[in-house]
């Protein structure tokens, strides 16, 4: 019987050159699909919690209203919703502990805007988005309550 040697029995160990090439090329051709749409993702979060922190408020105003009758003035401001207003008019039935345990900025770092219609019947806050400003498109446009 024919003995075969101990050097033909082992398979060969580790990687060619060619395979490693061909596995970081495939890794480029994903990292080329996959980075774009992952790049987006913390501006689309912060969108979402924009819009969050928008319907936190104005369920905190509708609270605010259903105990005081009448939305907090544009003088008083969302600080109303955090403590007991100290400009006219004041709030008879404001609920002790407030309707927000603190006043809430945008994800951006930036404090909400409060606009109040003349007759105090409707609000509305906004986010101005990633830029800060009025206007803007993608990420840098206004988030409103109206829209959410």
């Amino acid at each position: 019987m024919k003995q075969i040697s101990a050097h033909l029995r082992t398979p060969p160990s580790g990687f060619t050159l060619i395979e490693i090439l061909v596995v970081v090329v495939i890794i480029g051709i994903l990292a080329a699909f996959v980075v774009p749409s992952v790049m987006n993702k913390p501006d689309e979060a912060r969108v979402v919690a924009a819009k969050q922190n928008l319907s936190g408020i104005v369920q905190a105003l509708a609270l605010y209203r259903l105990d005081n009758f009448a939305y907090p003035t544009a003088e008083q401001g969302l600080s109303a919703l955090v403590a007991a207003p100290t400009v006219p008019p004041l709030a008879p039935n404001w609920k002790a502990g407030g309707y927000l345990q603190k006043l809430p900025q945008d994800p951006w770092g930036r404090p909400f805007v409060y606009k109040v219609s003349p007759d105090g019947l409707d609000v509305e806050i906004i986010s101005l988005g990633a830029d800060g400003k009025e206007g803007g498109s993608g990420f840098a446009t206004d988030l409103s309550s109206k829209g959410i």
